[in-house]
């Protein structure tokens, strides 16, 4: 008999005679007070960094290792990188400027010889390299000295030094994630006495799983994660707890998505109708395949007693307004109401104008509600929703109030979902009819890496648009230095004339000391005295007040003004097929999705469309941004460089608190991993019907330590 995830053969005897270790996860929430070395201030400083228990030291996982030997100092040759261990020999030193360089430079030496260390763009180093201090260095040796890639403050000049033979005992030192007032080895030597605990970490994984994987044991794992023997035994460790922290972030997400299913119930809306039929053979275009996959899943959730949580992605342009009109008019032909709420009164407002045409031949009453809607309307809208005379209802925020009531809401699309918070999803979910939520599609235009749709999303299904529909034109990107400026002006000018129009994107709305960059405001009356003092310049922000707003969007999409200077407030919902043109200022500060979203306000009619990225001084990753967005036309496609690019937390354009915090994984390098530890929940799923299973251990216990109690909680709406 093998022993448990191990190579070795283990007899009857010795596995009789082996100690069993029952765990107590209960000792892991001892307080940081038990640890040596404690005293408040260090205490206060760990809680501001996010450690309060042995547990969290465990869990704070390093992120690095120093896994070469400390060195000799004279024994770096100019061109090689290493690691000494030195002494400040000079006075604390101020940073300087070179160049666009602020540089931080010490006289630092060991028992061989001296050097001088360089910190590049670091200055708040130099109030730390106090004299006498030892420290650690890895950088890179040149004639000019050593330039500094990582470092740790050993001791200070008044603290006990660690002699040489203490550095180099061991070829792995963890380097651990720290704060100015948290130094690495201070957390080094917390973990070092809090890894005797680590066997009381619930084991989360179920043991017939771990076997098959071959995997160690949880606590072994935490143990070589911190203090690993060789360069294996630590990747091992992180590939072990990587995939636990998938594997329990999936569980949660599948319990939550069965656990609101079977909260209540949805109404059925049996199948397609004569009215729906109608509506479909009046478009003046046909569906593609993609939307059409996407009305038959509709379909199914509609009729499965079940409330539908669908996501539907696709980028702009991609038809899916069509398939949210389709889910309504279901809806509505099946006595229930429908609603569609948006983010911003701008979408709400495009959304009114697309739905009018859409759904025009079947002429479907519908009214708009948002914060601008007069009284009088908004009184004779609330008591027709509240009656059941009125089926379809669009607006913002404003249908969440309390004072809005549906007689028999049935299902609800929330566009560009994400940028509404849990309660105002909870709040409109809340109004469906007794008993019943209502069916639910969300949509997004911003593609999503599949990555991140299984932990952002994961307990949603999802339908990905990826086709055009038929006659959107491509539009053909390019990066514009500022020394083609002129030729960029008279190439608009020149698509001017011709009878097109075209947006000028600005990142502000005002000048701001603190964050330079063209403001949309100052822009357009720049462009009217200057450049485009021929042409009629239109302004738009999310700052100008409802009105201004609408009439801002109105002139231009009628055509009474040619140039529409405005931030991203276009970036969803402004649909003019006769804007051709987009000329993005200070591209370098958006990220590549929102780009892609940006330039898909062009190219909506028949003629070509351009879109110009005019980059002010970008960085190398900037830099690899515009590439791609000058490259690549495939928003999906675009969205795994985006994640790459600038990880998981991001991708949306803004941090979502909702996102997990993995301490090992890391997206999208762990995508596969993900994915297969999605297909093992899915699998323990269909064959106990549910992940609470005695069989099964403390699977969700440890998922909901690891990602917070409230973590399996039903999704809200």
């Amino acid at each position: 008999m093998r022993g448990f995830a191990g190579a070795g053969e283990s007899t009857r005897a010795a596995l009789l005679a082996a100690p069993v270790h029952w765990a107590r996860p209960s000792v892991l929430e001892t307080g940081l007070e038990a640890l040596d070395g404690v005293g408040p201030k260090l205490a206060d400083a760990a809680r501001r960094a996010g450690i309060q228990t042995v547990g969290d030291v465990l869990f704070r996982f390093p992120h690095s290792h120093r896994d070469r030997q400390i060195r000799p100092l004279e024994t770096l040759e100019s061109g090689e990188t290493g690691t000494v261990l030195v002494t400040v020999m000079g006075n604390p030193p101020r940073p300087f400027l070179r160049g666009k360089l602020t540089m931080v430079g010490v006289k630092v030496g060991d028992e061989t010889g001296t050097v001088r260390a360089t910190w590049f763009n670091q200055p708040w180093i130099s109030g730390k390299l106090e004299q006498g201090s030892q420290i650690v260095i890895t950088g890179k040796r040149s004639p000019k000295g050593l330039a500094v890639q990582e470092w740790e403050l050993v001791a200070r000049a008044s603290e006990d030094r660690a002699g040489p033979a203490e550095e180099r005992s061991g070829s792995f030192v963890p380097v651990h994630p720290a704060t100015e007032d948290l130094p690495p080895k201070k957390i080094r030597e917390w973990a070092e006495q809090a890894v005797r605990w680590a066997p009381n970490a619930i084991e989360g994984l179920p043991a017939a799983l771990q076997a098959r994987r071959r995997l160690t044991s949880v606590g072994s794992a935490i143990r070589a994660a911190h203090f690993p023997t060789s360069p294996e035994e630590l990747e091992a460790a992180r590939r072990r707890l990587g995939f636990e922290e998938l594997f329990l972030h999936q569980a949660l997400l599948a319990t939550r998505k069965t656990s609101h299913r079977r909260a209540r119930p949805a109404p059925r809306f049996g199948r397609p109708g004569a009215a729906v039929d109608r509506w479909l053979a009046s478009l003046p275009f046909a569906p593609t395949d993609d939307q059409r996959a996407a009305f038959a899943d509709i379909d199914k959730d509609l009729d499965s007693g079940e409330p539908m949580q669908r996501l539907l992605m696709g980028e702009v342009g991609s038809g899916k307004t069509v398939v949210a009109v389709y889910a309504m008019l279901r809806a509505l032909e099946a006595g229930f109401q429908a609603a569609l709420m948006a983010p911003t009164e701008t979408l709400a407002e495009q959304h009114a104008i697309t739905l009018g045409r859409l759904l025009a031949a079947e002429a479907v009453p519908f009214a708009l509600l948002t914060g601008a809607t007069p009284a009088a309307i908004r009184r004779q809208a609330l008591n027709q929703l509240a009656s059941g005379e009125l089926g379809l209802i669009l607006g913002t925020h404003a249908l969440i109030e309390p004072t809005v009531r549906f007689a028999r809401l049935g299902l609800c699309v929330v566009d560009e979902q994400h940028r509404f918070g849990v309660e105002q999803r909870r709040a409109l979910d809340s109004k469906g009819v007794a008993g019943m939520s209502p069916h639910v599609l969300h949509m997004t235009a911003t593609p999503i890496p599949r990555t991140l749709s299984l932990t952002a999303y994961g307990d949603l299904d999802t339908t990905a648009l990826h086709e055009l529909p038929a006659g959107r034109k491509p539009v053909l990107t390019r990066v514009v230095g500022e020394d083609d400026r002129e030729v960029a002006y008279d190439f608009l000018r020149a698509r001017l004339r011709e009878g097109r129009q075209a947006f000028v994107v600005c990142p502000l709305v005002e000048v701001s000391e603190k964050t330079p960059g063209k403001a949309a405001g100052e822009e357009a009356e720049r462009l009217r005295r200057g450049p485009l003092r021929d042409f009629r310049v239109g302004l738009l922000h999310g700052q100008m007040p409802s009105a201004e707003k609408g009439e801002a969007m109105g002139a231009f999409a009628a055509g009474e003004t040619d140039v529409l200077v405005a931030t991203t407030v276009i970036e969803v919902g402004i649909d003019v097929p006769n804007a051709t043109v987009m000329l993005i200022e200070g591209a370098e500060r958006f990220g590549v999705s929102q780009l892609h979203q940006l330039r898909g306000r062009v190219g909506r009619g028949e003629h070509p469309s351009q879109c110009l990225l005019f980059a002010g001084e970008a960085g190398e990753m900037a830099r690899r941004r515009l590439r791609a967005v000058e490259e690549t036309r495939d928003g999906f496609e675009l969205a795994e460089v985006d994640l790459e690019l600038r990880g998981e937390g991001e991708i949306l354009g803004t941090r979502q608190s909702g996102l997990p915090r993995f301490a090992v994984a890391s997206l999208p390098e762990d995508g596969r991993a993900l994915v297969e530890a999605r297909e093992e929940v899915l699998a323990l799923l269909r064959r106990h019907g549910s992940l609470a299973d005695p069989s099964l251990g403390p699977l969700l216990e440890a998922a909901r330590r690891r990602f917070g109690a409230g973590a399996a909680d039903p999704i809200p709406l």
